[in-house]
């Protein structure tokens, strides 16, 4: 057993160092996010305030990953990750000047959010070509494993550490921590990690941007499991923003919520995806990946956000983040495991750029739709309803209360969304 331990560091020795700074790096430019939306929301108190940042990360992201496959294809991966990250880095120095100054602004933030999500097109696609290249086939669903079980743990400590650091610092250690964790993993891609060339016999070189889009729209048109895999899951992540633009509007205004309620059930959703990643990178391959995608996103949509919604505490809004979080992880593995298995390599940068169009524009859509639902629609109506009423009764009074009512309709909305889809046999063909 020990030997064959070491085999598989061995084989996977590349990817090993490329995903542990990469996490890392990840770890910092979470934290400096979760600081600057605590930021944001004590400055102006507006949903809608706080869900423009991610509505400007991933506008300019949706709109253009389409047309971003052709440079990914044909760029050097390592390249492309170093360039990418590089500017990230910058736009956290830019955040951190601004702050010493005295002169950041709400909109500062959206500009360099948006700048940030343009690199993004490039740089995603590039990095998960880079897996395929690094990792063996035999490995994909530990890799998967692997890189959930680090997204997990960023989850789980970038509220314990930001929230710490806050308390103790100020927003400014937090950004260099960001800062520190990338020149870790820039010099360590740049000198000790070698990503190899796709061999695509110079396709993809010799391809316009509008080519490449088309070639990639034109596989998923004959690939329509995957296609129809990938408008369930836009779906899936507009009820998720909806969601997570909603989160902090309604726990730092609810009685009993605060700072530490949402760093609280954020935690707790960092140990429920930790948890369910570690389950699916040592548990064997299931018979029916498709059937495990299914069923792990209806028992999320059918646990948490009944629970947030007539929770009035933390501990029970903590309860509601494990169990909707719990599966996540084991979805996303096997419907990783599938995408790469199923796409020849030489075309992934392509397809997964017009995956990243179709499966994500629904989410800088759900942002907007649950900042404005929070602001203008759910809290006015909560604040006309009478005090004995059976709304207050069910999910409270005050500020929050309103979110609290657009988590049960949200929660009606997914659970719903996913049985049409559960009954698709284009999907299920995935498998033959």
């Amino acid at each position: 057993m020990l030997l064959n331990f070491k085999r598989i560091v061995w084989e996977l020795r590349s990817f090993l160092l490329l995903w542990i700074t990469q996490s890392l790096s990840a770890l910092g430019s979470s934290m400096t996010n979760f600081a600057l939306v605590i930021w944001s929301y004590q400055q102006h108190g507006s949903a809608l305030a706080t869900s423009l940042l991610a509505i400007c990360s991933y506008a300019p992201y949706v709109l253009l990953s389409i047309f971003a496959g052709a440079l990914s294809d044909r760029w050097h991966k390592k390249l492309t990750l170093l360039i990418s990250d590089s500017f990230a880095a910058l736009c956290s120095v830019s955040v951190l000047l601004l702050l010493i100054t005295g002169n950041l602004e709400i909109w500062h933030l959206y500009l360099i959010n948006a700048l940030n999500g343009l690199m993004n097109t490039v740089q995603q696609p590039a990095s998960d070509v880079a897996i395929s290249l690094l990792a063996p086939h035999k490995h994909y669903q530990k890799v998967s494993g692997l890189r959930s079980f680090s997204n997990s743990l960023v989850t789980l400590l970038t509220p314990v550490i930001a929230t710490a650091m806050l308390a103790f610092t100020s927003i400014r250690i937090v950004i260099l921590f960001d800062l520190i964790t990338f020149a870790m993993a820039f010099i360590s891609l740049l000198f000790f990690i070698k990503i190899p060339n796709v061999n695509d016999h110079g396709r993809a070189s010799h391809e316009t941007i509008l080519q490449s889009a088309k070639s990639g729209l034109r596989y998923l048109k004959d690939n329509r499991g995957i296609l129809d895999l990938i408008l369930f899951l836009a779906v899936i992540n507009f009820t998720a923003s909806i969601y997570n633009a909603a989160l902090p509007a309604m726990l730092l205004s609810r009685s009993g919520g605060g700072e530490f309620a949402l760093g609280m059930v954020n935690t707790a959703t960092g140990l429920a995806t930790l948890m369910g990643s570690l389950l699916v990178t040592f548990l064997p391959s299931p018979k029916s990946r498709v059937r495990v995608i299914f069923n792990s996103l209806l028992f999320s949509m059918s646990t948490e956000n009944f629970i947030l919604a007539f929770g009035r505490s933390t501990p029970v809004w903590c309860l509601g983040a494990v169990l909707g979080w719990l599966f996540i992880p084991i979805m996303g593995a096997n419907m990783d495991v599938l995408f790469r298995s199923k796409i020849p390599i030489e075309m992934q940068g392509r397809v997964y750029s017009v995956r990243n169009t179709l499966q994500f524009f629904t989410i800088p859509l759900g942002y907007l739709c649950g900042g404005i639902l929070v602001d203008k629609v759910f809290e006015p109506f909560m604040a006309a309803q009478q005090a004995d009423g059976l709304l207050h009764l069910l999910l409270g009074s005050g500020k929050g209360s309103g979110a609290a009512l657009l988590y049960l309709v949200i929660g009606i909305f997914g659970a719903l969304s996913c049985l049409p889809f559960r009954a698709n046999k284009n999907i299920y063909r995935l498998e033959e």
